[in-house]
């Protein structure tokens, strides 16, 4: 495999683990997402990833029911630690080196977030699984995985959803909704559509950082388009990425 880029940052939703159950880890999808990754890990690309939290806890969701807002969403913050341990022993039991890295300190179990030590893991062939979102409440694992991308350099952030695209609407339920190849960081906030929130669409905006949307569920989508075959949408302002 022949990677455009050389080092990426791939976000998934904590969804994306729970499978159809909706809730909680289902460790086969954990394996088979850890197994796509070891496949572009093997063939020379860093990654690092961010995985949300809202399989077990949705800040956002807990906030609803009355509870304090920045509580709910370090429950949340500590979710995204759950998930990244379970995928640290997916990956390492493949032989894929990983280091968790939280950015709310919890050192029996996870790294401490240090952006030098990250680069260090990087570039010794690690896998770098961002934990803990930004370690602030009110900023959602989105904006935690711009930030990162951004800090690492990373030459693209790979979205894995539940769809190939974006789309004008969800195409579960709209079949007339429209699938874009490209899209502009402007034309994602005009239209609202819903890839990632605003503040982490303009963080990548201000720094050039492309954002190619795909699907996760599909087995080697990952490796697929990162060597440029299948399904995406990529959202750039034209003057970087493809």
């Amino acid at each position: 495999m022949k990677s455009r880029y050389r080092r990426v940052l791939l976000k998934l939703s904590g969804e994306a683990l729970a499978g159809t159950a909706g809730q909680g880890i289902d460790y086969a999808i954990v394996g088979r997402i850890a197994r796509d990754i070891q496949e572009v890990h093997d063939a020379g690309v860093q990654v690092c990833l961010v995985i949300g939290g809202g399989n077990i806890v949705r800040g956002v969701t807990a906030a609803k029911t009355g509870m304090d807002r920045a509580g709910a969403d370090y429950m949340g913050m500590l979710a995204t630690v759950i998930n990244g341990l379970a995928m640290q022993a997916s990956l390492e039991a493949l032989g894929v080196p990983t280091r968790v890295l939280s950015a709310i300190p919890m050192t029996t179990v996870a790294e401490p977030y240090i952006r030098r030590r990250a680069m260090r893991h990087l570039e010794k062939g690690r896998v770098v699984v961002f934990a803990g979102g930004t370690g602030n409440p009110f900023f959602t694992t989105d904006s935690a995985a711009a930030l990162r991308a951004n800090e690492m350099n990373c030459d693209a952030i790979l979205k894995g959803t539940q769809v190939d695209g974006v789309y004008s609407a969800d195409p579960h339920k709209d079949k007339s909704a429209t699938r874009y190849d490209t899209l502009s960081y402007l034309e994602v906030l005009s239209k609202d559509l819903k890839v990632m929130d605003a503040a982490a669409i303009s963080l990548a905006r201000e720094n050039g950082v492309p954002i190619v949307v795909f699907s996760i569920h599909e087995a080697g989508s990952f490796a697929a388009v990162l060597a440029g075959k299948g399904k995406w949408t990529t959202i750039t302002d034209g003057a970087k990425g493809g």
